[in-house]
C-alpha cells in the first residue's frame, strides 16, 4: 500500500514509524532539516515542499497513492491538502484537526471539504480520559465489538489479589483471557504459567462486566459510584474532557486560571463548576477540598505543568493522577515519579489512523506501551488461516507473541478456549506483538 503523510510532527512521524516496514511510506513537510533527519532515520521516502500545492504532492507520488494523512499542526491546512488530494487521485484521504467544531461540520455534511475521514485530537484524548478514569487502577482501556468486548492494561501492586500468581491460579473471572504481562522492558505473552508480580503491567482482554470485576479486585479504589473528578487546565483538551463527564452524568470541578478563558468555558458547561485560580496554590486546593477528589486529571499547556500539578495533586491527597504529555519520550518519567496515567494526544491519534492502513477487514486498532504491541479486531473472512478450525489447531500456524482474547459472533461474546472453532464472519480481538504483526495481520 502506498500511503503519503504530509506533516513529519509528532503524529505524522508515529505513524510513518509504524508503517515503515509494511508499506510504501511517503513524508512531506516544510522543513528541510526534518526531511534529512527522516531520510537517515526511517525507511521512507522524505520530500521537502508545502503540502498544498499540486506541485509537492505529484512529486510525492499522490496519483499512485492508496491514502493520503494530513497531518500538519494546522486544521485548514490539512483540509486543503485533503481536497488537493482528491482533484489529483482517488486516494482515500485522512485530516487530523483539533477543532471539534469543525469535525462535527464535516460529519454534517458528507464527502464535505474531499476529506474521507477525519479525526480531532482533542476529543479523541478527551474520550480516552474518560474511559480510563472510569476503570479503576486501569492504565489504558478501550472497547471492541461495539461494546461487547473491553480491553484494559492495569498496574499489579503489592496488595493487588493477583500479585504473586501464576495466570492459571488467577483465572478465576467469567469471559477473561490475561494476554500479556510488560514487566520493566520486557513483554511476557501470557501463559498458565505466567508469574504476575508487583510492578507488572497485565493485559486483560474480556466482557466488560469481568474486566470490571477483576478492575475492582486488584485496585484499592471502589468501582462503580459517582465520582469527584478534578481537571486543572481549561485547554481544549481540558474543556473537551470536561463536556465528556458531563456527557455521562457527572459534575467534574474545572480549574482555569486565565479569567477570560474561564468565563468562555463556564458558559459552554452547565454541569461544571468552573474556578479561577492557580491551581498550584496549596492554600487555594485545601479551601476548595481538591484532596478529597477521587481523580485530578492535568491537562495545561505544557508537559512539565502537568507533571508538577500532578505530583502536587498526590502530595495533598488525590487519589489517582492523570497527565496529558505532549512529548511521548516524557511518559515513563512521569510514571516512575508516580502519575498514575499518562495519556499523549498524538498516540491517540496515530492510533485511529493507522487502521485504516490495516487490511480491509481491521476494525479497530490499539496501540500497547508505546507501539510495543497492539490490539486489533479483524473479521474473519474466508482466505484467514483460521476458519473451521479450533484455536488451539490454528494458533499453531501464528507466530509467538499472539493470544486471541475474544470472539464476537453475531452479538454474542465467546470467551476462547483451545477447543473454541473459529467461524467465518467471526470478529475476533487479538493481542499482537507489534514484532509479528504484519505476519500475523496477513494470516488472519
Amino acid at each position: 500500500m502506498r500511503v503519503v503523510i504530509v506533516g513529519a510532527g509528532a503524529v505524522g512521524r508515529a505513524i510513518a514509524e509504524n508503517l515503515e516496514d509494511g508499506h510504501d511510506v511517503v513524508v512531506v513537510d516544510r522543513e528541510e532539516d526534518v526531511v534529512e533527519e527522516l531520510t537517515y532515520e526511517l525507511d521512507v521516502l522524505a520530500i521537502a515542499g508545502d503540502g498544498t500545492e499540486i506541485s509537492t504532492l505529484e512529486r510525492a507520488g499522490v496519483d499512485e497513492a492508496d491514502i493520503v494523512i494530513a497531518c500538519t499542526d494546522s486544521d485548514e491546512t490539512n483540509v486543503v491538502i485533503c481536497g488537493a488530494s482528491k482533484t489529483a487521485s482517488d486516494a482515500f484521504t485522512i485530516a487530523r484537526v483539533r477543532r471539534r467544531t469543525l469535525l462535527e461540520t464535516w460529519k454534517g455534511s458528507e464527502g464535505a471539504f474531499g476529506v474521507d475521514f477525519m479525526v480531532c485530537t482533542d476529543l479523541l484524548t478527551a474520550e480516552a480520559i474518560f474511559r480510563i478514569t472510569g476503570l479503576p487502577g486501569a492504565r489504558d482501556v478501550d472497547s471492541f465489538a461495539g461494546g461487547l468486548v473491553r480491553m484494559a492494561e492495569f498496574e499489579i501492586d503489592e496488595e493487588s489479589a493477583v500479585a504473586g500468581q501464576t495466570v492459571e491460579e488467577a483465572d478465576r473471572y467469567d469471559s477473561l483471557t490475561f494476554a500479556a504481562v510488560f514487566r520493566d522492558d520486557e513483554m511476557f505473552v501470557a501463559t498458565g504459567e505466567t508469574v504476575m508480580c508487583a510492578g507488572d503491567r497485565v493485559v486483560v482482554i474480556g466482557s466488560p462486566e469481568s474486566v470490571s470485576h477483576f478492575a475492582g479486585e486488584i485496585s484499592e479504589t471502589e468501582s462503580g459510584g459517582s465520582k469527584e473528578v478534578v481537571i486543572v487546565g481549561a485547554s481544549e483538551i481540558g474543556f473537551q474532557a470536561a463536556r465528556e463527564f458531563e456527557e455521562h452524568g457527572h459534575r467534574p470541578r474545572l480549574i482555569e486560571q486565565d479569567p477570560v478563558r474561564a468565563r468562555e468555558v463556564a458558559e459552554k458547561l452547565p454541569n461544571t463548576l468552573v474556578l479561577e485560580s492557580d491551581a498550584t496554590d496549596v492554600d487555594f486546593l485545601a479551601a476548595e477540598h481538591v484532596d478529597e477528589a477521587d481523580i485530578l486529571i492535568a491537562a495545561l499547556d505544557s508537559d512539565e505543568k502537568n507533571l508538577l500539578e500532578a505530583l502536587l495533586a498526590h502530595r495533598v491527597g488525590v487519589d489517582r493522577t492523570v497527565a496529558v504529555i505532549e512529548n511521548v519520550e516524557y511518559a515513563t518519567l512521569f510514571e516512575t515519579v508516580g502519575v498514575d496515567v499518562v495519556i499523549n494526544p498524538r498516540e491517540e491519534t496515530a492510533e485511529e489512523i493507522v487502521r485504516f492502513t490495516r487490511t480491509d477487514n481491521t476494525e479497530k486498532v490499539v496501540m500497547l506501551e508505546h507501539d510495543r504491541a497492539e490490539v486489533i479486531e479483524i473479521e474473519v473472512g474466508p482466505n484467514s488461516k483460521l476458519v473451521g478450525r479450533t484455536i488451539a489447531d490454528a494458533t499453531a500456524d501464528l507466530p509467538d507473541g499472539v493470544v486471541i482474547g475474544a470472539i464476537s459472533r453475531r452479538g454474542k461474546l465467546i470467551t476462547p478456549r483451545g477447543t473454541t472453532s473459529v467461524q467465518l464472519g467471526d470478529h475476533i480481538v487479538v493481542f499482537v506483538d507489534a514484532a509479528v504483526l504484519d505476519q500475523v495481520v496477513d494470516l488472519i
